[in-house]
């Protein structure tokens, strides 16, 4: 009878019962309102049931010694979180990005690239707000990222210059990324007028195959020899899009666009999520950096929109362009697009701008990849 005592005793110290703490309980309250959110309003469900759902695999209270932990050298969950860690996950998605992405809106209106450049402004006033909170340069390079919407980029950095805070990072640029069409619409009303808002632009030109097969080529080379530190997000991207536009390699862009960007975005969701145990996750350091990362969304939006009322002051009118897609030049590829898309027809149901809002959709992905390649050069 003692010796079942015993080991009825025994298996109660190996349960989650028994190694309870009150932050485990928060963190998977916290997953189970991503979960949440994912279904019921569809907020980034691709990225955010699995993140969710890795935030409870995460914080299921261990004995130590079990070798499951997503941090626990050799187990099963932290061989898949090397992927986060060493970061070979982030450019496997800008390869699918790149073969899912249809770049014309930009190649045939260029200027577009300035705006997606300024919404850039959102990481670099990230990176003043962390080092003004106290966190060190590499850190603050990290933490900036957050504003540029992109997830993959945000692992991507942090894996290089803030391992620690990679979990908050992480969590943070993803969550604001389906925040995206709760965030930017007040602002973007905030900032127009009425007439603004009205304004109509000119149909974008035809771009010809030629010039499709040529951009990932040019994009490249520039982009590459301006940030060689951004060639893993940079190459990869470019060359997922050289594969769409090819035309002679359907077969590769279909499999990186297709079922390699979807196994890896799951298991960059759930191992980012698992991540976040509560140990490691609940601490000032990580309300600072979502309390950054809305900051960040913030600026980079005004930054859009505000940069795009400046340049028509230099345009004729006709040639003017709609400021309601000065929003989407950061790289949430294509909600961002989508809110200034619907934002534009609420005050008037003929204007469609999703097509001129992807131009600098699109070059926010781009930006964004240079700017953490920037960062990474002068903080890695």
């Amino acid at each position: 009878m003692e010796h079942i005592i015993e080991n009825l005793r025994q298996f109660w110290q190996f349960t989650g019962f028994a190694n309870f703490e009150i932050g485990y309980l928060i963190m998977i309250i916290i997953g189970c309102l991503f979960i949440f959110l994912a279904i019921k309003f569809e907020w980034e469900p691709m990225l955010l049931v699995p993140i969710g759902f890795g935030i409870l695999i995460g914080n299921i209270p261990l004995f130590a010694g079990l070798n499951v932990g997503v941090y626990e050298e050799g187990s099963v969950l932290n061989i898949l979180y090397q992927g986060v860690q060493r970061g070979f996950y982030p450019p496997l998605i800008f390869l699918g990005i790149g073969a899912m992405t249809d770049f014309s809106a930009l190649i045939a209106n260029p200027k577009l690239l300035l705006i997606g450049a300024a919404a850039q402004f959102g990481i670099f006033g990230a990176y003043a707000i962390s080092l003004a909170l106290g966190f060190d340069a590499a850190q603050a390079g990290a933490i900036g990222i957050i504003g540029g919407a992109d997830g993959p980029t945000a692992i991507f950095l942090s894996s290089r210059l803030a391992p620690t805070l990679m979990g908050a990072i992480a969590v943070s640029a993803y969550s604001y990324m389906a925040l995206v069409p709760v965030i930017q619409p007040p602002i973007m009303r905030l900032l127009t007028t009425k007439k603004e808002r009205l304004i109509h632009m000119k149909p974008p030109r035809p771009v010809s195959p030629t010039e499709k097969k040529l951009f990932p080529i040019i994009g490249f080379l520039l982009t590459a020899f301006i940030v060689p530190s951004g060639i893993p997000l940079l190459g990869m991207l470019f060359f997922g899009n050289l594969l769409k536009e090819s035309g002679v390699t359907k077969r590769l862009a279909n499999t990186a666009s297709g079922p390699l960007v979807d196994i890896v975005t799951i298991l960059i969701g759930v191992t980012v999520g698992a991540s976040t145990q509560a140990s490691q996750f609940l601490r000032w350091e990580s309300v600072k950096i979502f309390i950054i990362g809305a900051c960040s969304f913030v600026i980079a939006t005004f930054a859009g929109v505000l940069f795009v009322k400046f340049f028509n002051l230099f345009l004729k009118e006709g040639n003017k362009i709609n400021p309601l897609i000065g929003n989407s030049g950061v790289s949430a590829v294509p909600d961002a697009a989508r809110v200034s898309n619907n934002v534009g027809l609420e005050y008037d149901p003929k204007n469609y701008l999703l097509m001129h809002a992807m131009g600098p959709n699109v070059a926010g992905v781009i930006g964004s990849a240079v700017a953490a390649g920037m960062l990474l050069g002068f903080l890695g």
